[in-house]
């Protein structure tokens, strides 16, 4: 589709109604329950989606016993209409946001270290200047994050860019690494060791986020690169109070950021092993959308953020 011809299906053509079917066809993948949530009768519905793979030459969904599943053209115009629809109501908030003075809602996304130090710090200087700016956070990995973000759902994520397409539509402002250690409760049997192989870790239990999480293949890695199976044990958690909790209470090890644990390193309850894991994260940092301008309560939130990571460094 030329330039000019997509300015005529969009401005011309494509409506509201488009929008809010394509989004509620992704949520329940069936035409019935589409049109009863989109407030249309079934055969309207239908109507609509004829309409709109008439006019872009494409299929958007193919017609199964059960439902309807999204092609790849659809899949496409669906991430597009949820995030035009987000656009919408964003326009709704900044507007009531203007009428009454800087408030309404930020919502940020950040993986696990800059969740549990850097954003509380930052929304809490927010909410010092703007009381009534509402702040919704989400704790995940980068690239579910990164989904919702190009979707609309969130602001701001503090993480990292794995998928190389969808570079070009984000901002990526870097923050910093992650580098970990090996931390363990005080009084571990481990911890006069003045020298510790491979071989000796890999026999004890390991705490270790899920699969698929940058830390789980760095430590698979680590173990495979050094000619060693995976460890004989292991307790997967992505939850930072389980991790704490596990480590009090047993001889386990964890990988761990040491800005997580940092106050019960202070107090002496846990312990760094005399071991170099070598092993950092790719640099994380804020991520927004490209073409997108951020409401006030976003801006200032992001503000409070930047100044934050200011005050630490």
């Amino acid at each position: 589709m030329t330039d000019s011809s997509a300015n005529r299906f969009v401005r011309s053509y494509l409506k509201t109604r488009h929008l809010v079917l394509l989004v509620e066809l992704g949520r329940h993948g069936s035409i019935v329950h589409a049109a009863q949530a989109a407030n249309l009768t079934q055969s309207g519905a239908s109507k609509l989606l004829a309409e709109l793979e008439h006019a872009l030459g494409v299929p958007l969904f193919e017609r199964l016993p059960r439902g309807v599943e999204p092609t790849w053209y659809g899949k496409v115009l669906m991430r597009r209409a949820g995030a035009a629809l987000a656009e919408m109501d964003a326009a709704h908030q900044e507007v009531m946001e203007l009428v009454s003075g800087c408030r309404g809602e930020a919502a940020i996304g950040a993986i696990l270290t800059p969740s549990t130090t850097l954003v509380p710090a930052a929304v809490t200087l927010l909410k010092s200047r703007h009381a009534r700016i509402n702040v919704s956070i989400d704790v995940d990995n980068s690239k579910h994050l990164v989904e919702r973000l190009r979707a609309g759902a969130l602001d701001i994520v503090i993480g990292r860019i794995h998928d190389a397409s969808a570079a070009r539509e984000l901002q990526f402002e870097p923050i910093s690494d992650e580098p970990h250690s090996l931390v363990v409760r005080a009084g571990h049997p481990l911890l006069g060791r003045s020298a510790l192989g491979m071989d000796e870790l890999a026999s004890r239990t390991w705490i270790v986020p899920p699969e698929g999480s940058m830390v789980r293949d760095r430590i698979t890695s680590l173990f495979l690169s050094g000619g060693y199976g995976q460890p004989v044990e292991t307790v997967a958690t992505a939850s930072l109070p389980v991790v704490v909790s596990l480590l009090l209470a047993s001889d386990m090890i964890a990988p761990v950021s040491l800005e997580l644990v940092q106050p019960q390193l202070a107090s002496g309850q846990l312990a760094v092993l005399p071991f170099d894991l070598n092993m950092r994260m790719d640099v994380y940092g804020f991520i927004t959308r490209r073409q997108h301008e951020l409401s006030p309560a976003a801006q200032a939130l992001l503000a409070a953020l930047r100044e934050t990571v200011q005050a630490r460094r």
